[in-house]
């Protein structure tokens, strides 16, 4: 790895970012969050700037850059307008920050961007990895156009490095803390019938990981940001409740989470991926949560 220390993280200010920010200054590294607002987020970490547009960043000194921010998936329910700005808030800014690295004198080694497994779209019981096919649907148009973008820098750095993240677990964000109140509640039994897979990570393996891409001169392409033991849903629910010392017996009908929550539900809650992370594993990544009841126990 080069001698610069400097990276540009968008989204740094959401769940995934905040941890990552302060892992990477940890490291070692000087961070820069491109954020709404300037004012958002500040802490008092002098390893940590805040701005609000690319346009403000003067110098050319730069490592890296992770690209992480995008409309929340579940923020409002989709519609057509919804699904369009879902899309398009990712994919707008990572053009924008293609074309702020074209007047860089110097350009940035590595570029990180965010995907999901929701790339491949919806399957059964099938492991899938890095070189398997993908599904048509929602999902794998968003990450499709996501990634797309991100490849439009190949010809601008010398690494990018899609990462495809699961369902990121932690105790300050994210999905859990929404399933804490039902589960200690009894009602965090299976979703319809259960058997869709959930592919999950900590996130501290989360942040482990990108650091390790940015660290790594030789990875290169997609990443898996997964557990190597992703989990069905009614197992996910059977053991959050272990952990609660409370029953997960009670199941939520299907058709009352498409009621509630949309297409959301059909395309994020209802159906899922078995997704494993072989080019990690294979790069030699150790997971310091590799077990769903570990990370659990960990974070609760």
């Amino acid at each position: 790895m080069t001698k610069r220390k400097n990276i540009l993280v968008t989204g740094g200010t959401g769940f995934i970012g905040s941890t990552l920010t302060q892992y990477l200054v940890g490291q070692g590294y000087h961070v820069t969050v491109l954020t709404r607002t300037s004012q958002e987020g500040r802490n008092n970490l002098d390893q940590i700037d805040f701005v609000s547009s690319l346009n403000t960043i003067r110098n050319s000194d730069w490592y890296g850059i992770v690209n992480l921010a995008g409309e929340p998936l579940n923020k409002v329910r989709w519609s057509v307008r919804q699904k369009e700005k879902i899309i398009n808030s990712r994919v707008t800014l990572t053009c924008r920050i293609n074309d702020w690295i074209r007047d860089l004198q110097v350009p940035p080694e590595i570029l990180i961007s965010g995907s999901a497994v929701g790339w491949y779209g919806h399957w059964d019981d099938e492991c899938l990895d890095e070189d398997s096919h993908n599904r048509e649907g929602f999902s794998n148009e968003l990450c499709g156009a996501w990634e797309s973008a991100a490849f439009e820098a190949a010809d601008l750095v010398s690494r990018i490095c899609i990462i495809r993240l699961g369902i990121v677990l932690g105790s300050h964000g994210g999905s859990l803390p929404a399933m804490l109140l039902p589960a200690k509640l009894g009602l965090g039994g299976p979703m319809s019938n259960g058997s869709q897979w959930w592919s999950w990570i900590h996130i501290a393996d989360t942040v482990r990981s990108i650091a390790m891409l940015l660290k790594n001169g030789q990875a290169n392409g997609v990443f898996n940001l997964t557990a190597p033991t992703p989990v069905t849903q009614k197992t996910f629910a059977t053991t959050l409740g272990k952990q609660l010392n409370r029953s997960a017996i009670l199941p939520l009908p299907g058709l009352i989470i498409k009621l509630m929550m949309g297409e959301f539900a059909e395309e994020v809650l209802l159906n899922g991926q078995r997704v494993l992370p072989k080019k990690l594993l294979d790069a030699g990544f150790e997971f310091n949560y590799p077990n769903l009841p570990d990370a659990l126990s960990q974070l609760l």
